[in-house]
């Protein structure tokens, strides 16, 4: 899906080198995710709201975190 293309691909551009060995292995469940469930379960943060696998939270938040970001200019 283009949408999670251009939020999973600047992540990764940016992100990937610092993640950890545990980072690594979220990042990597995250992307076994169907599109489809991934991309409302990122953006559903900008509202506060916090969807998606228990195990994928810190992961999720940190993606959409840097969207945000990325998307304001910061």
């Amino acid at each position: 899906m283009k949408e999670m293309d251009l939020i999973l691909g600047p992540f990764a551009d940016h992100e990937l080198e610092s993640l950890n060995d545990s980072d690594l292995d979220q990042y990597e469940a995250l992307l076994e995710e169907n599109d489809q469930d991934l991309y409302p379960w990122i953006t559903a943060r900008l509202g506060n709201a916090r969807p998606g696998p228990t195990p994928l939270l810190p992961m999720l938040d940190r993606v959409a975190r840097f969207a945000h970001q990325r998307l304001a200019g910061k």
